[in-house]
């Protein structure tokens, strides 16, 4: 009698229903509803936290993950300049909150308009932001790394533009405090000793020069591209 073959035995899945429309409407919102319930929960500040990651993500699809996230800490830098002046003044501000390509703001609720605590207030955010960048090229020329140079060099560029004497920009702010320094404002009717108007324009034309002299020293030249 020849021998039979053993029977070949086929694995087979058990089969599963169908989800229920109600199953896929579980799956598709009860994350939803999780992350709805965290910025309910944790409110302003979750938005605050996430902020900075769309974006760094923004910046990442121009630049590279990289350098968005050195420009992105640059930033945040410069923003907790304003944020430690202001809470050292006394005015209780909200952590930095960033808006995907045009930058980030600390808002100041009730803060009543006092010229030369706008001055440092609004000075702090591009003079910390500078040292954070100063800190960058110097690193940058320790290691020879050109990409830690052109980082460096585009933060002395951020900070030296929002310089410019126009609001929003805290050059706005600073070139506001100093004319209400130099000639009175309506709160503050009696002008302002002579040397906090002198401190106020060397405070002003000292980050103008610092910050353009940054920028040339730390300029990358073709042969080092």
């Amino acid at each position: 009698m020849e021998p039979r073959p053993e029977p070949e035995f086929q694995q087979y899945s058990p089969i599963k229903a169908a989800p229920t429309w109600r199953e896929v409407v579980r799956r598709i919102f009860a994350p939803l509803v999780a992350l709805g319930f965290l910025l309910v929960k944790f409110g302003a500040f979750a938005i605050k936290f996430f902020g900075i990651f769309i974006s760094v993500g923004g910046y990442a699809l121009i630049f590279g993950f990289k350098f968005a996230v050195g420009f992105v800490l640059l930033i945040l830098v410069h923003e907790l300049g304003h944020f430690i002046e202001a809470s050292r003044q006394g005015l209780k501000p909200s952590l930095p909150v960033f808006i995907p390509f045009l930058g980030a703001y600390v808002a100041m609720k009730n803060a009543p308009f006092d010229p030369w605590r706008n001055l440092l207030v609004s000075a702090a955010g591009p003079f910390a932001g500078g040292l954070a960048a100063l800190g960058v090229w110097i690193a940058g020329e320790a290691t020879d790394s050109r990409f830690l140079i052109a980082l460096a060099y585009t933060g002395f560029l951020l900070n030296l533009f929002n310089l410019v004497p126009i609001r929003p920009f805290d050059g706005g702010f600073i070139w506001r405090s100093i004319k209400a320094l130099r000639l009175g404002h309506r709160e503050h009717a009696r002008w302002a000793p002579a040397w906090r108007v002198a401190a106020s324009v060397v405070v002003y034309g000292g980050l103008i020069g610092a910050l353009a002299l940054a920028m040339y020293a730390s300029h990358l030249p073709q042969d080092r591209l």
